[in-house]
């Protein structure tokens, strides 16, 4: 989802994360679950692999064993606890259920974070809300200059005077004095910044403007896809079918012929990127066998 507009991409993710939200069918937990983490790993590779194992699978784990502890609903008991409450397969089958909708969230929200980076949601806001996209970007900026500016004057004391830091008061006293002269240089750059806006013509009415992000054919093509095959699933979703009740009892559930082409939407949506991914690679083999 990289090569294309933000706002396709921004798209994109907004329905993918609303519904694996919402959409607690099982099959559509596991076709979100494993689109989100084959997806991960394709933006992230070994990184986003070890992060995935390591964190998103334990919470997985944790949530679906914490749930049945404290969601004792269900007419299907399993057995009981030392404390009289019932552990019923519909709060393990629910726990489950919300464990992986947990953990296809995550991923997605790693992809995005990936993909959409802060110039992208300026590009997104900017066009919605100027002022908003404007002191969203001077955050962004202000925030690492702040980072680097307070570890610069705390690298400074421990220099000047190392052993102060092995004194209580004198830590004290070192913090009062970085934090005086962090509000200093905040005002300071306070100021410069606004010479500097004012400088560049900021207030001025009928600016123009220039971005690189041009919406091309094959955002067009993107769009159409998204937007069809989301219409769809919410459609399907509308219209239940692809809901499903883990209580009081866990539905019966049987797939319609029918149905099979809401499920076939939903996973061609969320597997759009997997697509793309793979469709490049094959793409720079062929350009790679011919030189």
């Amino acid at each position: 989802m990289n090569k294309y507009n933000p706002w396709v991409s921004f798209l994109y993710f907004f329905f993918v994360i609303a519904f694996s939200m919402f959409f607690m069918h099982p099959l559509c937990l596991l076709l979100s679950f494993a689109a989100a983490f084959i997806h991960s790993v394709l933006c992230g590779g070994k990184k986003a692999l070890l992060f995935n194992l390591k964190a998103v699978f334990p919470l997985i784990a944790a949530a679906a064993v914490v749930n049945p502890l404290i969601n004792h609903e269900g007419t299907h008991i399993l057995t009981y606890f030392g404390d009289g409450n019932p552990l019923t397969l519909e709060s393990v089958a629910y726990g489950i259920a919300a464990a992986f909708m947990m953990g296809a969230v995550i991923c997605h929200f790693s992809c995005f974070n990936k993909i959409m980076t802060s110039d992208k949601i300026m590009y997104i806001v900017g066009g919605i809300m100027p002022s908003m996209s404007l002191v969203f970007s001077m955050t962004l900026r202000f925030v690492p200059r702040f980072s680097r500016q307070l570890k610069k004057l705390r690298d400074a004391g421990k220099a000047m005077n190392p052993a102060a830091h092995n004194n209580i008061v004198r830590k004290i006293q070192n913090g009062i004095e970085i934090l005086s002269a962090m509000i200093t240089w905040s005002l300071e750059n306070a100021v410069e910044t606004a010479d500097s806006m004012k400088s560049r013509g900021y207030g001025i009415k009928k600016r123009t403007a220039y971005s690189n992000m041009i919406f091309t054919r094959q955002d067009a093509f993107a769009l159409l896809f998204i937007l069809v095959f989301a219409g769809i699933v919410l459609y399907a979703g509308i219209v239940g079918k692809m809901s499903f009740h883990y209580f009081p009892s866990i539905q019966k559930t049987y797939i319609a012929p029918n149905d099979a082409v809401f499920f076939a939407s939903y996973f061609l949506l969320i597997a759009l990127p997997i697509f793309d991914k793979f469709k490049e690679r094959l793409f720079w083999r062929k350009l790679k066998s011919k030189i």
